[in-house]
């Protein structure tokens, strides 16, 4: 295990270089402070697909994982395959221990997740919380696509932190961009995104658990719609002290 100590300090100068840096600049500089393997997990949204795009064509000797719950949509799949052909590399995908989804389906039923919320959180610690705790074994760093302003949940978040439930530096290169902005980058570069961010799907999981969203509704609010509590998150995302200072936005 890294030394938390050492953690803190890369921490630090990670968020001290970001707000004078543009994306591809974060990704690298993320790749040459931190010693030993990062891996970036990614769920083909549009934040992901941007931070892929930067490090497929950047050549980042980064790691570029998925998960695979089994009940993604169709769309997803094929920007999946679309990503790979286009850049020629490969996503390695993890997948749910069998077992415990068979034991899992057996007690819920098909879509028993609807029950309860903790019903709701049973599910997606089996398809999606186990399989990343495997992605991130013996990783000294984490990156994501989340941003500031996904969620009201999500609005404290930094650009980079100790991840004490992994215990791995989490990197944010997109924390304090908007939803436009990364739209623009796509746009520019034309890189691939999934056709339901057209048809109002602003956030997209699995395809039980997700429907569009009605103009004003914030970004999340169609995932778990169900569910009245406001925190629209899966547990992969685990809110976590304040151990740096939060860089000003770029």
């Amino acid at each position: 295990m890294t030394d938390e100590n050492i953690l803190r300090d890369q921490v630090l100068i990670i968020s001290d270089a970001f707000p004078r840096l543009d994306l591809a600049q974060r990704i690298a500089i993320v790749r040459r402070e931190i010693k030993g393997r990062v891996v970036f997990s990614t769920s083909f949204g549009i934040e992901d697909q941007a931070i892929a795009d930067t490090i497929f064509t950047q050549e980042i000797g980064i790691e570029v994982v998925t998960l695979d719950t089994g009940r993604l949509f169709p769309e997803t799949y094929e920007l999946w395959n679309k990503t790979e052909r286009r850049y020629g590399r490969r996503i390695h995908a993890l997948y749910p221990h069998h077992q415990r989804l068979e034991a899992l389906v057996a007690r819920q039923g098909a879509n028993g997740f609807r029950a309860s919320v903790e019903a709701r959180h049973t599910c997606c610690a089996t398809r999606k919380v186990e399989p990343l705790g495997r992605a991130l074994t013996g990783a000294v760093a984490w990156i994501t696509g989340m941003r500031a302003d996904q969620s009201p949940d999500r609005a404290l978040i930094s650009c980079a932190s100790v991840d004490q439930q992994y215990q791995l530096i989490k990197v944010n290169p997109l924390f304090d961009w908007t939803r436009d902005r990364v739209v623009a980058y796509l746009h520019d570069r034309c890189v691939p995104y999934n056709p339901l961010h057209d048809r109002g799907f602003l956030s997209i999981g699995c395809e039980p658990c997700t429907r569009a969203v009605a103009p004003g509704e914030p970004e999340r609010a169609g995932r778990w719609w169900w569910e009245q509590d406001e925190k629209k998150e899966c547990g992969l995302h685990a809110r976590q002290p304040a151990l740096t200072r939060r860089s000003e936005p770029a």
